[in-house]
């Protein structure tokens, strides 16, 4: 099968030193070696999601200017950091960071741990000098505009490597972004509206190509599947999931099951050959499709792919970039909705779901592929893995298009266990507790206008997405055990004010 490849293989964060040639050769030998040093560090970090690449030490404006440009232009670059070992004038910073198209972390660090309190003389005192070096340059990045993010520390303590990775994941997402093409087959569900949004401000803000397709295209696809190949999916179904008797083979439904792998087999081929790393569907445009695809789309989730029900292009990309981010770590991302309350005082849970579409990477443990009858879409009753979503803390994010702007809204969440069992609900499904409580969550999503889809993410937190939304320029209200509705509704009025002016300027 073909992957979406989620994988950051072959992607690097460039290390750049800036210094000036003031101190001489000797100096700037030694100023390279202790940044190659800082960069294999960082290199050498357990869970680093992305290569680090050591580049020579910067001294003058032109060397710097070439550097921003090569990593402009490297199909492999996603991002820099930087650090200013000695003193390097701004000035020569100037024209560089001014062309930078790639994101940025300054790592405010030095070699040592500790001052060498006894032999401490002006030598060393003019070598290691990044507490006056990196203020040069924070002044000049905030001058300029640029956005970034700053992490202080010596890079041998966790917490530090743990703020750069995540940095790096949000650079992971940032160039998955950027890159992405979404085939949306059909268009948005009927009468609603925050599935719309604004496709050419979403290519020029984020570097999102939608692209719609209509649904017998894809149709087409799907019935040139080749029969052998349609049963050994099949057989691969079987053994990874727990198979409803009607659907094996020899059971009165398992003709269902193959159309459902030929649905699959489809979208792989379509995805694939276009170059699309997401895709959206809806039950109200299926064409010639027999089935409201459910197992297909749960498992090219699974995969990597992004997706939004109901021609939710938006959505669908916001679950392809937090795969990227996410790949590699415990938990999964998935497609999702609040779809219904537990209200009882003391004790208010939130109950998501959505149809079919919920991703198996969010799964607690082996999923039963099941068929059972679909109110909607006037189709042939569809095939879905049902689950209950693993447990723990995650977050609920959504993007809306404002007509100004884009906004994110973010919610971390505790996911829990259904209060009893579910067997009359034959989805997947997740249970969750909104943080702070669930009057305050909804009341400040309301006020937000966030949207009724979101992606569900348990790899992937709150630093990331703030992180992500600061390299797009994209304003991001998050929900966590400090919100109150009244603060939040502040936020949005001074966000409002500054989003407007940043434009204009």
């Amino acid at each position: 099968m073909t992957s979406s490849g989620t994988s950051p293989a072959g992607r690097e964060v460039w290390f750049l030193t800036g210094s000036q040639g003031l101190y001489g050769e000797e100096t700037l030998a030694q100023v390279a070696e202790q940044s190659r040093v800082i960069a294999e560090r960082l290199a050498a970090a357990p869970g680093s999601p992305v290569r680090v690449v050591w580049k020579p030490v910067l001294t003058d404006a032109g060397a710097i200017t070439r550097a921003v440009l090569d990593a402009n232009s490297s199909a492999s670059c996603v991002g820099l950091i930087a650090w200013m070992h000695t003193f390097s004038p701004a000035k020569m910073w100037i024209a560089g960071l001014d062309l930078l198209r790639r994101p940025l972390l300054h790592l405010h660090t030095q070699a040592h741990v500790q001052l060498p309190w006894s032999t401490i003389d002006m030598d060393f005192m003019n070598l290691n000098q990044a507490a006056h070096g990196d203020r040069e340059f924070g002044y000049i990045q905030s001058r300029i505009g640029v956005a970034r993010k700053t992490v202080a520390g010596h890079v041998s303590d966790p917490a530090v490597i743990s703020r750069v990775h995540d940095w790096m994941r949000a650079a992971l997402g940032f160039h998955a972004l950027r890159t992405l093409k979404v085939a949306r087959f059909g268009d948005n569900m009927r009468d609603v509206a925050v599935t719309e949004g604004d496709k050419v401000e979403a290519q020029l803000r984020f570097g999102v190509s939608v692209n719609t397709y209509g649904v017998n295209d894809l149709v087409a696809v799907v019935d040139s599947a080749p029969d052998a190949a349609v049963t050994e999916l099949v057989k691969e179904y079987a053994g990874a999931y727990r198979l409803a008797p009607e659907l094996a083979a020899g059971g009165e439904r398992h003709e269902s099951l193959r159309y459902a792998a030929r649905i699959e087999m489809g979208l792989r081929t379509f995805l694939a050959e276009g170059g699309f790393a997401a895709f959206t569907t809806n039950f109200e445009d299926l064409g010639g499709l027999r089935q409201l695809p459910g197992l297909a789309v749960q498992r090219l989730m699974s995969d990597g792919y992004g997706f939004g029900g109901e021609g939710d292009w938006k959505t669908s990309a916001l679950v392809r970039a937090l795969k990227v981010m996410g790949d590699g770590r415990p938990g999964g991302t998935s497609f999702m909705e609040d779809y219904t309350y537990h209200l009882q005082p003391g004790s208010e849970l939130i109950l998501g779901a959505h149809m079919l579409e919920v991703c198996p990477s969010i799964a607690s443990g082996r999923p039963s592929c099941e068929i059972h009858p679909l109110g909607i879409g006037g189709r042939e009753d569809p095939v879905r893995l049902v689950f209950d979503a693993n447990l723990g803390p995650a977050v609920v994010v959504g993007l809306a298009d404002l007509g100004d702007r884009f906004r994110l809204v973010a919610n971390e969440i505790d996911v829990v266990p259904p209060l009893e069992p579910l067997p009359r609900l034959p989805v997947a499904r997740a249970v969750w507790r909104p943080v702070p409580n669930l009057r305050t969550s909804t009341e400040a999503w309301l006020t937000a206008g966030g949207p009724h889809h979101t992606a569900l993410t348990s790899a992937v937190g709150t630093e990331e997405l703030t992180d992500l939304a600061e390299m797009l320029g994209t304003e991001l209200l998050t929900i966590d055990t400090d919100t109150t509705v009244r603060r939040l509704t502040q936020e949005i009025r001074w966000n409002q004010a500054y989003y407007r002016l940043a434009r204009g300027l």
